[in-house]
């Protein structure tokens, strides 16, 4: 197995969105304006602003402005159709969302993903969406997968952006050594400590009798670091006061701990050869995926919940596809929640090209009926062309870890650069973790200030 790179934990953060735009504002604090922005033919003008343009978009603006005729959604997007970005792009279009935001002249609604979520939260730049989902009486919440949106809700319970779909990322553990181990994993409270415990009795057993000891995890230390931190960022960035703690005991403890685990061999940044590991992170894009990834790795794979810091809360990661929010300056904020609310239609929700996974139970729930049919007939198959073998009780836990899916930290991407930059000095032995943890809180807390 090849060696991962650092930057592959980042394969699921969609970059970010533009922030041009238009319409009449009104004061900070989302106290609209009476002037609404009209168009020509008199229709209320919203506008959208996206990182690239995007077909799947563009049909949803179709059926929107069919529903709602009276309405004319504007889609913006910082690159135009077949132009590439190149070196230092992504870093002025922040800078350009960031101006936008700060002055209010952005667009009424704006796609922030992998943008710093809560600096513009913390700065009152976003409207809180709670109020308006709750007196939405058209949206039918008992058909949505509200686990994701109350995931979401930030620390104040305030709902500030919302996911047109969702993908998820949790743990396989090779169920076959694990029973042999005879260990029993509550893998709903378990804490990296009891990961760790139990990991290493599952490696014991798997080398007995003079066997070569697999591996816990194949990964480099720095994204298996990274990915922890995507798990736990609100603990080591509060995102009310905007404060780094990567100065704490707790951060220094966590990457003494990873190091341990790769001096000790329990973990690798490669494997031989054939050579697969006890456990490993999975990330599920779509349906299909809960089958085939665990399946293509194990002839009996366990799904696991992702083990978390002690008092933390655990579970399964929700990783947004997306993530829109309305500015706190738009004079339309009803009519963008409206546009908002239609994304959880099942006009948009069942069509063909929507990521990932639907905030529509009824969607996700026919795909794996689907799936479960066509594997039962034989005619799903593996990418190796063989048949998975998957019991119908699987099939009601894969919908069961999709309806309690709620752990969600934003985490902003110049935080985790700045870690990705610094930490291998200590992971090399070249530094010790207290000076590495001091330059990361004095690089992130000069960055959080700026």
């Amino acid at each position: 197995m090849m060696k991962k790179p650092v930057w592959a934990v980042f394969i699921f953060a969609a970059l970010a969105t533009s922030a041009c735009g238009a319409g009449g504002r009104g004061e900070a604090g989302g106290t609209p304006s009476k002037d609404k922005p009209k168009s020509k033919d008199g229709k209320t003008v919203v506008t959208l602003s996206l990182k690239n343009p995007d077909p799947f978009f563009q049909t949803v603006e179709k059926k929107f402005e069919e529903k709602y005729p009276d309405i004319d959604l504007q889609i913006q997007s910082y690159k135009q159709a077949g132009e590439k970005w190149g070196a230092g792009d992504f870093e002025k279009y922040v800078k350009t969302t960031n101006t936008a935001l700060l002055s209010g002249k952005g667009a009424d609604i704006v796609e922030l993903s992998d943008l710093p979520v809560d600096k513009y939260v913390h700065g009152k730049l976003l409207a809180n969406l709670n109020e308006m989902f709750d007196q939405d009486k058209a949206l039918k919440k008992e058909e949505l997968n509200l686990n994701i949106l109350n995931g979401m809700k930030k620390k104040d319970g305030g709902l500030y952006t919302l996911p047109t779909s969702f993908y998820l990322r949790t743990y396989i553990g090779d169920g076959d050594s694990i029973k042999k181990a005879n260990v029993q994993i509550d893998d709903a409270k378990w804490t990296w400590s009891q990961f760790e415990e139990t990991a290493k009795k599952v490696m014991e057993k798997e080398g007995g009798g003079g066997k070569a000891k697999r591996p816990v995890f194949t990964e480099d230390p720095g994204v298996t670091l990274q990915e922890i931190i995507m798990d736990r960022y609100g603990e080591l960035v509060d995102p009310a006061t905007m404060k780094a703690k990567f100065d704490s005991p707790a951060f220094t403890d966590l990457l003494k701990s990873i190091k341990k685990m790769y001096d000790e061999k329990i973990m690798k940044s490669e494997t031989a050869e054939g050579e697969t590991a006890l456990f490993y992170s999975a990330a599920f894009l779509t349906p299909q995926d809960m089958v085939v990834n665990p399946h293509g790795q194990y002839s009996n794979p366990k799904l696991l919940q992702k083990p978390h810091a002690e008092g933390a809360k655990g579970g399964i990661r929700i990783i947004p596809a997306d993530e829109f929010a309305v500015q706190a300056k738009s004079s339309v904020k009803a009519e963008a929640w409206t546009f908002l609310s239609f994304l959880y239609s099942k006009d948009v929700q069942s069509l063909q090209d929507l990521k990932g996974f639907s905030l529509l139970k009824e969607v996700n729930d026919k795909k794996l009926d689907e799936i479960q049919k066509q594997l039962k007939g034989g005619t799903f198959k593996l990418p190796t062309g063989t048949k998975a073998n998957v019991s119908d009780d699987q099939f009601n836990l894969y919908k069961e870890f999709i309806r309690k899916a709620e752990s969600f930290s934003a985490f902003d991407m110049k935080v985790l650069s700045i870690i990705n930059e610094e930490t291998p000095a200590y992971f090399s032995g070249q530094k010790p973790a207290e000076e590495v943890a001091k330059l990361i809180q004095n690089r992130v807390t000069t960055y959080l200030n700026e």
